[in-house]
């Protein structure tokens, strides 16, 4: 018997079906499964969403593309090359969220621009929390690019923001 297949009204997103398995068919899943494709890297945003994040963040070429944009929430991924960085900055009216998905770096954080107290390395896996006003950076030290996505709320950048490359983002 085969499994019924459930469509969602979204054409977009990980997957367009997913598998509704009857109590009959057991629980052996088999090569017809729906298999992921691999993501569309433009802003998804104000509408349902889901990605394989990591798949994602590794397969992003460009120093930062806005996956989702919400009216509250915007998550970018980024490309950091190696021995460059995202930059010094501040964002006073948000926290940010950063999960390093490849790759090395040491992040830097503090009060001040020219007082940047906090320092410590961050690998794969690594998660770093940003609050609202605090300075930071994130520079490559490893031999690969880093690769990350980041999490602003409320949004930092215009919906559809793509960097090529960190020469092509705004002057701050």
């Amino acid at each position: 018997m085969y499994p019924l297949i459930t469509y969602f009204p979204y054409g977009y997103g990980y997957w367009n079906a997913v598998p509704s398995y009857g109590s009959s068919y057991g629980s052996s899943y088999g090569s017809w499964m729906p298999q992921p494709q691999m993501p569309v890297l433009r802003d998804h945003g104000r509408r349902p969403y889901v990605v394989n994040i990591r798949q994602a963040a590794l397969q992003n070429r460009t120093f930062r593309t806005a996956l989702w944009t919400g009216k509250y929430l915007q998550l970018t991924l980024m490309n950091i090359g190696v021995g460059e960085e995202i930059g010094l900055e501040v964002h006073r009216d948000h926290d940010q969220f950063i999960r390093i998905e490849q790759g090395q770096g040491l992040v830097q954080m503090g009060d001040r621009r020219d007082r940047l107290s906090f320092q410590m390395p961050v690998y794969d896996n690594y998660a770093i929390f940003i609050p609202a006003g605090t300075w930071h950076n994130l520079i490559n030290t490893g031999n690969r690019p880093l690769k990350l996505y980041s999490i602003y709320a409320p949004p930092e950048h215009p919906f559809g923001t793509v960097h090529p490359t960190k020469a092509d983002q705004p002057s701050t």
